[in-house]
C-alpha cells in the first residue's frame, strides 16, 4: 500500500471575475481557493470524500493581482480518528518575475465521511520533523482555543 500524500500545492491565474470594488482578489475567491486545496490535500491524505468542519485564523497578509499566479499550500499538520487539520498558505507573485510573496494563511479542519455523511476513519499523522513537531503541537493548542472560543460563542447562539 503506497503511503498517503501528507501535502499539495494548487496553481492558477487571478482572474478578472475574482476581483472586488477596489481591484483586488476578493477575500471569498481566496477563501474558496483555500477551500479547495484543503479538499484535495484531505481527500488524498484520507483516500475518502472530505467535507469542511471548520477554517478559521483566516489572516490576509498582502493583495492578490488579477493576473497573479497563485499558490495555494495546504500540508495535514494534525489528524483525529475522522479528522485532518491543514495547514494553508497563499502565494502570490507575478508570473514574469516569480517572486513569491505570503497572502493569506489559516487552518482548515476537514472530516472524511462515507455517501451516507457519516464520519470514516483516516489514518494517523505521525510527525517526524522539528518543523512536524512544532505544527502538530500548535495544532493542539489551536483546539484548546477553538473549545473556549466556541464556549464563549454560545451567548450569540441563543
Amino acid at each position: 500500500m503506497s503511503k498517503p500524500q501528507r501535502d499539495i500545492t494548487l496553481r492558477f491565474l487571478a482572474e478578472p471575475q475574482d476581483v472586488n470594488f477596489g481591484g483586488k482578489v476578493h477575500g471569498g475567491a481566496v477563501m474558496k481557493w483555500i477551500d479547495l486545496a484543503a479538499y484535495a490535500c484531505a481527500a488524498g491524505w484520507s483516500g475518502r470524500y472530505c467535507v469542511t468542519a471548520y477554517a478559521g485564523g483566516i489572516k490576509f497578509v498582502a493583495p492578490i493581482h488579477v493576473g497573479s499566479l497563485v499558490e495555494v499550500e495546504a500540508k495535514v499538520i494534525y489528524t483525529g480518528s475522522t479528522s485532518m487539520h491543514i495547514a494553508i498558505e497563499v502565494n502570490a507573485c507575478d508570473p514574469k518575475s516569480l517572486i513569491r510573496r505570503k497572502t493569506t494563511h489559516c487552518i482548515v479542519i476537514m472530516v472524511a465521511v462515507d455517501q451516507n455523511g457519516q464520519s470514516e476513519q483516516v489514518p494517523e499523522w505521525i510527525p517526524e520533523t522539528d518543523e512536524d513537531i512544532k505544527q502538530h503541537a500548535t495544532a493542539i493548542r489551536l483546539m484548546d482555543m477553538r473549545k473556549q472560543i466556541g464556549e464563549q460563542m454560545e451567548i450569540f447562539a441563543s
